[in-house]
């Protein structure tokens, strides 16, 4: 059997509230992704990833999508990260 924490962190989630109203899918930068980014551009190193993620959370302030929704449950149910919620 496969087992897989980002999947339990999600069930106790969707326990909670399976259409997670209470939460906006609005994601927080703390600035490391910008810093990382910025590094990435005056050193002409390549970083997709990290680049799309950052503009991903941008996205997420824009739209309160089901997906988003998800991300911010994940995020706090992993470690307690600070969450938008619409109550």
């Amino acid at each position: 059997m496969i087992r897989s924490w980002l999947l339990e962190l999600a069930e106790l989630a969707f326990a909670q509230s399976p259409r997670l109203d209470y939460l906006q899918g609005y994601v927080e930068d703390s600035g490391e992704g910008r810093w990382t980014v910025l590094q990435a551009v005056e050193t002409a190193s390549s970083a997709p990833v990290l680049t799309l993620s950052l503009m991903e959370r941008f996205r997420s302030r824009r739209e309160n999508t089901f997906p988003d929704r998800v991300l911010a449950a994940l995020r706090q149910q992993f470690g307690g990260h600070a969450v938008k919620t619409s109550e």
